[in-house]
């Protein structure tokens, strides 16, 4: 479990840090105070060299363009991982934390790739040879380079990037990671839920497993009807772009099973995150906005759900919020005399500061008791 984050040149920080993490953890603080890039940053740690998580949370944000070639591709725009949205050779941003007793470290670094001027083949040469001369050689190209090292454990991986410095996204699904240092399970919500394909994959993953009961029992917190929740088999619902589709729903007091999409927002965003967390044993859980879709008399059972499955399952949260009930019912959970065995934290973060501001159990149940604003 990751006790501290430390943030360089990543998106809006140019040094950040988090300090006391708890097995919960929720980010708070006003709009553009960087609270998703925290929780992007230590994703890119907590994924190792594989990119694909990374590509996905910068083509949701719109940070690609389609190159000139023949075969139009999609091409990452990496700047806009740097703080200043600028890169050069020799740009770098780090993450690091403490996991456990053990330092673990990601860094992304630009690179120059150097060429003989005279040389009809374009023999590429070492960055620190001796026979670098500036009458000898140009630079070609960048590469996009990412080094992560845990302990002992080292991987490296290079990318050329193109004359734009773009990065190619068939670059990143060609080169997936092997099973030698195997990442740790990884979920990420996006304020705007979980879509049905990504539901019905999760939730093949726990079918006839213990963890199938978790998510009925989730979903029975918010609506004590919902008796048996079951994916539609039509390969043509899985695929589809309908934002609620893709389950039905038995409940105690019809005969007929009923689409979960005429359930209401809250039921698929609650199924969304217990799907995600039962899916992230052992692992990392990442949510944009954790109150989207839910009325505030639900957020205590769904922190109450968070809680114990991330214990059960030895699963770390971080999340965000703008709302005010969200937080005060997390306080219900800080109270509780087991909850100090993990940790449950609340961190503000203030744009323009280089650390949050961190609120323990006992203090965000003073805080809540006393009407004390912490966001």
């Amino acid at each position: 479990m990751l006790k501290t984050i430390k943030i360089e040149n990543f998106r809006s920080f140019q040094s950040f840090e988090l300090q006391q993490l708890g097995r919960v953890n929720l980010l708070v603080g006003k709009n553009n105070s960087g609270k998703t890039s925290i929780l992007e940053a230590i994703q890119l740690l907590c994924s190792r060299t594989n990119l694909e998580p990374l590509a996905e949370v910068m083509t949701n944000r719109g940070e690609y363009f389609w190159n000139d070639n023949q075969i139009k591709n999609r091409e990452l725009d990496i700047c806009h991982l740097f703080y200043g949205h600028e890169i050069q050779p020799d740009s770098k941003l780090c993450i690091s934390g403490m996991n456990g007793e053990t330092k673990e470290t990601i860094t992304v670094s630009i690179g120059a790739r150097y060429f003989h001027l005279d040389d009809d083949l374009g023999r590429e040469l070492n960055e620190k040879s001796s026979s670098l001369n500036e009458s000898s050689i140009l630079i070609k190209d960048l590469n996009f380079g990412i080094n992560w090292t845990n302990g002992e454990e080292t991987e490296i991986l290079n990318f050329p990037l193109s004359n734009n410095n773009g990065l190619d996204l068939d670059y990143i699904q060609r080169f997936r990671r092997d099973g030698k240092n195997p990442a740790p399970k990884i979920q990420f919500i996006t304020s705007s839920s979980l879509g049905t394909e990504k539901m019905i994959e999760l939730f093949d993953q726990i079918v006839l497993t213990s963890e199938e009961k978790l998510v009925e029992q989730a979903l029975q917190r918010i609506d004590s009807k919902i008796q048996r929740i079951a994916p539609i088999s039509s390969q043509k619902l899985r695929h589809s772009s309908v934002y609620r589709g893709g389950f039905r729903v038995l409940l105690s007091d019809r005969n007929q099973p009923v689409p979960i999409g005429s359930m209401g927002d809250g039921i698929w965003r609650i199924l969304g995150l217990v799907l995600a967390i039962v899916c992230a044993k052992d692992g990392y859980l990442f949510v944009d906005e954790i109150d989207t879709g839910l009325h505030f008399t639900a957020m205590s059972d769904m922190w109450k759900m968070i809680w114990e499955t991330a214990k059960r399952l030895n699963v770390q949260v971080f999340a965000t919020t703008h709302n005010s009930d969200c937080w005060t019912s997390l306080a219900s959970i800080a109270e509780q005399q087991d909850a100090t065995e993990d940790g449950i934290r609340i961190h503000r973060i203030e744009k323009g500061k280089d650390t949050s501001v961190v609120f323990t159990e006992p203090q965000i149940v003073i805080a809540a008791e006393r009407e004390i604003e912490v966001r």
